[in-house]
């Protein structure tokens, strides 16, 4: 297997890979996509797949993950999914796309897009091709950037902050043990004219995939990135999520969607309310290269199943952003869980819970001669407003709650430390002036759990850039049975 690195400004059949195949930009009106699932190794019923072939899909993209489930995994450049359950996504997935002749785009490889991520899924498409006696072109998009690379555009100024985090300090992003760029449609529609038949990217917008297919037929901005935003999840725009996912047309009038599975439903508002999924203003998303608009965007009801979306605009942006996530370690953590079913502690827990910090602040000063900035403690009451805290709209005595605590320090040995001073308190800890001793329940036996390092994202940030391709770097190989 040869590989060849692009350079994003040369022509298509180039060294920057396989000679171009068809379609070309502009060689058809329409392009028709499957979208399996939410994300890559989230699994799918294999006959949805082939429903969607039938209805004339020219491509497959599917999401390989995204900053939802936490710093970690960017941190750790580890995937949230399983292995087994991603690769038999992909066999199916490969299969299809290769009997149809129809590329298929993976993108935000290995959940956070890392380069690490791009190769693991790699790795499992070229075991694949050898298993299924297949051949195709691939191409890697990698992401990753170096926080060194990244210090002169810092200091002059073209790195800006997004909410809610303030103006970026060189040390914070040096602190970073991974960051990603997220790119935005350009380089997966350079790899597929360049003749890439699978391209997997790292870090890359959820709406990338489509978006790129559509655009480069030629087909209007503001269908393009509305039909990729509605269909991102899978069927999360459908009535029955998880049935499977959908099927989306795309034209020069706008689009029509429709799930793959024939028993679940697209209607006018479930394909509308996915622009209230994890977008802050229910009309406008920002996209590296401009702004879509949806305010004026009509959906209709074609028949039972399918919803038929007009009206959607893009606005091109004066300045090309890409949007940067970094992780570093914020220390080591250990963790309790513990049961409280006791109604006097429950009638006052938050009493209970500021006596609780109160006495271990104390102990662990006297025990561990550690100050308050040395250490940080979390009291999470599941059951009693751990998730809304003050801003819960109605509190309700709880019958019962499950207390997390979580004790975090420089190195995991002093965790530990702070959460075995805190086991006794967990255990039986009354409320001040009472006479009556409380017994809680742990969850567990050693009641200490380490979880060992934590991260948390520290960049959330938008770096201008001169041309869209230059965080990013393709890599073609040919992949083929024998």
């Amino acid at each position: 297997m040869t590989d060849t690195l692009s350079n994003p400004h040369a022509a298509p059949g180039s060294a920057a890979g396989p000679a171009a195949t068809d379609p070309q930009p502009g060689a058809t009106d329409r392009v028709g996509v499957i979208f399996p699932t939410g994300m890559l190794g989230g699994g799918f019923p294999p006959d949805t797949i082939r429903r969607g072939i039938e209805l004339g899909a020219d491509a497959i993209a599917v999401d390989g993950g995204s900053t939802d489930s936490g710093p970690s995994y960017l941190g750790t450049a580890t995937a949230k999914t399983t292995g087994s359950a991603v690769a038999r996504d992909l066999r199916l997935l490969l299969t299809a796309a290769s009997a149809a002749g129809i590329p298929l785009i993976v993108t935000s490889c290995g959940t956070s897009g890392t380069d690490s991520g791009v190769d693991w899924i790699a790795d499992m498409v070229t075991a694949i091709a050898e298993q299924e006696g297949l051949s195709f072109n691939v191409a890697r998009i990698y992401s990753e950037q170096q926080a060194g690379a990244l210090l002169p555009a810092l200091h002059a100024g073209r790195i800006r902050p997004l909410p809610p985090l303030g103006p970026l300090q060189p040390d914070t992003l040096l602190s970073c043990t991974h960051i990603v760029g997220l790119m935005g449609h350009e380089p997966i529609t350079q790899a597929l004219d360049a003749g890439a038949q699978v391209v997997l990217a790292g870090r890359a917008t959820d709406t990338s995939s489509v978006a790129a297919l559509a655009l480069r037929r030629g087909l209007p901005a503001g269908s393009a990135w509305h039909a990729a935003k509605t269909v991102e999840c899978g069927g999360q725009c459908t009535t029955s999520p998880g049935r499977g996912g959908v099927y989306v047309h795309i034209d020069q009038g706008g689009f029509t969607v429709e799930p793959l599975d024939e028993q679940a439903a697209c209607t006018p508002t479930s394909v509308a309310a996915h622009m209230i999924y994890e977008n802050v203003d229910p009309f406008r998303m920002r996209e590296p290269s401009g702004t879509l608009d949806t305010s004026q965007a009509t959906y209709v009801a074609l028949d039972d199943r399918r919803v038929r979306v007009e009206g959607s605009r893009f606005e091109p942006a004066e300045q090309y952003t890409v949007k940067l996530e970094g992780s570093s370690l914020a220390g080591y953590e250990t963790v309790i869980l513990v049961g409280i079913r006791d109604p006097q502690i429950l009638g006052d827990l938050d009493t209970w819970v500021s006596t609780l910090r109160s006495m271990l602040t104390s102990r662990v000063q006297t025990l561990l001669g550690l100050q308050q900035g040395e250490y940080e403690i979390q009291i999470r009451c599941y059951g009693a407003n751990a998730v809304l805290g003050p801003l819960e709209p109605e509190t309700v005595a709880p019958r019962e709650v499950g207390v997390l605590f979580q004790a975090r320090a420089a190195d995991q040995a002093t965790a530990t430390a702070i959460a075995k001073i805190t086991n006794p308190f967990l255990l039986h800890l009354p409320l001040p002036g009472s006479e009556h001793l409380p017994s809680f329940a742990f969850a567990t036996s050693p009641a200490e759990m380490e979880r060992g390092a934590v991260y948390e994202f520290v960049l959330n940030h938008a770096v201008d850039v001169d041309t869209p391709h230059q965080l990013f770097r393709t890599v073609y190989s040919e992949v083929g049975h024998g």
